[in-house]
């Protein structure tokens, strides 16, 4: 026993004394760069760089499916997010930001790559324009939910004093954020490379769009601010005057124009397949040589940089581990599209009489409409990966009954028969089975077909854009428009549209705002645009105003960029069993509000801007509060 003890002691005692030897305390850690390490070394300085790229800030994206389909273009088809139709509206916080730890570290990271020696005066150039279009962008992401916002452009450093005021510095006017987001553009962009296929890392061509749609917001905000004077500071914190909306607009066009006439290099719209809409769905999956694509967030399935947006949102019926429907496109959203001759018209599910519409197919509701349409959203009828998508909601017997079930699939007997059968389909629509397609649709845009993307394990690697050619023309149409260039504006508008299968081309006549704000919608659904259109356009109020929508309303005035959308509708087929007569086997379509619809969406004056945390203004009592909160 003692000797035991003694044993113990002993190799206690040991290390103790190997604690105290200097060679162990001085060892080099293993686990971080010093500074040193870091600037002796572009590989070492460009890991850090990338930590910095990996901290971009959008509002949505494939790693939040929730963000990427608010507003009612979208039903949530999950019981936990239910709640959010049953409400009246969005916090003051909602889509707030403030994170000065990153704007430090991109601040310290261009101080030392300045003072760097070890780095040749190309490769410093090329990361200190990469920081400075991060630090650029942030501010952009800033300004777009807060307004002006201090503008922090060296890494401050407290001396321990015990008085920190000389830290606090006020919100710059929301016109001088914007101002600095332009010159840095101007003075980085040609100090980064016009590679098209350079799609992760920042390009000329990323640049030009950045600036070309940040000249955008704030030449709308600066014209049509003016419907919304109570969304104002007195010092300009909020609110551009009016005055300075044509200069931007002529920035955005100019920037614009840069990219479009080839100065950043050969961009263009993405036109590979012939199959329109499939070609449309394919530019935000495609990776090889894609001319749309501009800049992304990447993800590598070797590098174990992965998404689930295709596991929680692919058709659920017969996927990789029944799992998915999540987004439900709603059918205020798919009625949006227009036909092919140019023209706004609801879904036809009804005669003049009030008789129902009878189709031969299930598909053939959608026939002649604009391509993006089932580009963007999976239709009844349609497939993925493959495989066909089972939507619909029922049998309707001669009588106008119907016969349908409470579960995927099920089965009853019909009369006249008497084995049962299915009467539902795998995919619904049935109303509160979370998981499938309640509204009678799925997601289509950035689900990835590649096998294995539906698997938990596995996962997609499908990039999400950030900027594409695509917006480039539309920040260019809008522009021009706003210029009184309505020829110009058609012209960029006409490409877009004729890769969707609309060959009418628009005249100089037809150009007006709500054209404008309809092909944005359409064009560029799901890609994290839509609050910020409405925001700088004035018209979120208009749009979310907490009244309920009819289904009346639902289909008039498509055309109307201020259409209320404050609640998510459905369109549910049913297949007619009427043995012995015309309609046998033809289907014919609903229209459903979901019984967890119960709220209208209110988006108050107090939304425009996010709110600035108590803290923030506790720490520093040179913040001014935004207006109406």
């Amino acid at each position: 026993m003692k000797k035991t003890i003694y044993s113990i002691l002993l190799a206690s005692l040991g290390i103790c004394w190997s604690c105290n030897d200097d060679a162990f305390l001085d060892r080099k850690p293993t686990n971080i760069l010093t500074e040193q390490q870091v600037w002796s070394s572009p590989d070492q300085a460009l890991s850090v760089l990338g930590d910095l790229y990996n901290r971009y800030v959008d509002l949505g994206t494939v790693k939040n499916w929730t963000a990427i389909s608010d507003f009612n273009e979208a039903f949530w088809s999950e019981a936990g997010q239910y709640g959010n139709f049953q409400n009246t509206g969005w916090d003051y916080g909602a889509w707030g930001a403030w994170d000065y730890g990153y704007i430090r570290d991109l601040n310290l990271f261009i101080q030392k790559c300045n003072n760097a020696t070890a780095l040749d005066a190309a490769t410093k150039d090329r990361f200190l324009a990469e920081a400075r279009f991060l630090r650029a962008s942030y501010y952009f992401e800033l300004v777009k939910r807060m307004g002006g916002v201090p503008l922090i452009l060296e890494p401050l450093t407290y001396d321990f004093s015990g008085d920190p005021t000389y830290l606090r510095n006020p919100r710059a006017k929301e016109s001088e954020v914007y101002d600095f987001i332009l010159k840095e553009s101007d003075d980085i962009k040609d100090k980064l490379p016009s590679s098209t296929s350079e799609k992760s890392r920042a390009t000329k061509g990323a640049v030009l769009a950045m600036a070309s749609r940040a000249a955008l917001y704030a030449a709308s905000i600066a014209r049509y601010g003016t419907n919304t004077p109570v969304v104002t500071l007195s010092g300009g914190e909020v609110g551009i005057p009016s005055s300075l909306a044509t200069g931007y607009y002529n920035k955005a066009l100019g920037y614009a124009q840069d990219l479009i006439s080839g100065k950043a290099g050969a961009y263009s719209l993405y036109n590979k397949k012939p199959d329109l809409s499939e070609n449309f769905a394919s530019i935000f999956y495609d990776k090889a040589n894609n001319p749309e694509v501009i800049f992304v967030e990447d993800f590598k399935l070797q590098s174990g940089k992965t998404h689930n947006f295709t596991v929680v949102n692919q058709p659920r019926y017969g996927a990789e581990e029944e799992e998915g429907g999540r987004i439900n496109p709603s059918l205020n959203f798919v009625q949006a599209f227009e036909k092919l001759d140019n023209t706004y018209a609801p879904l036809p599910t009804t005669n003049s009489d009030g008789t129902p519409v009878y189709y031969s197919g299930i598909s053939d509701i959608f026939a002649d409409r604009d391509a993006r349409l089932a580009g963007t959203v999976i239709l009844p009828g349609s497939k993925f990966k493959g495989r066909a998508v089972d939507i619909w909601a029922g049998y309707q017997l001669a009588d106008g009954s119907i016969i349908s079930g409470t579960d995927r699939g099920a089965q009853k007997v019909l009369p006249g028969k008497t084995l049962a059968e299915q009467v539902v389909g795998f995919d619904g629509p049935i109303d509160g089975f979370e998981f499938t397609a309640q509204t009678g649709f799925y997601l289509r845009k950035y689900l990835d077909p590649a096998v294995g993307s539906g698997q938990r394990g596995v996962q997609s690697e499908m990039w999400f854009v950030r900027y594409r050619f695509g917006e480039v023309l539309l920040n260019a149409a809008e522009a021009a428009f706003e210029l009184g260039q309505k020829d110009l504006s058609a012209q960029y508008m006409n490409s877009l549209r004729a890769r969707a299968g609309l060959t009418k081309a628009l005249t100089a006549n037809d150009i007006n705002f709500d054209r404008i704000a309809h092909e944005r919608r359409v064009e560029l659904a799901f890609e994290g645009h839509t609050l910020y259109d409405m925001k700088r356009w004035r018209i979120a109020h208009l749009i979310q105003d907490g009244n309920s929508i009819s289904p009346t309303e639902l289909n008039s005035e498509l055309d109307k960029a201020t259409k209320r959308n404050t609640q998510p509708y459905s369109l549910w087929p049913y297949r007619i069993y009427a043995p012995n007569t015309a309609n046998h086997d033809k289907w014919i379509f609903k229209v459903v509000k979901l019984t967890r619809v119960t709220g209208a969406d209110r988006f108050l004056m107090g939304n425009y801007y996010s709110r600035i945390g108590d803290d923030i203004i506790s720490n520093n009592p040179k913040i001014v509060r935004n207006p109406n909160q």
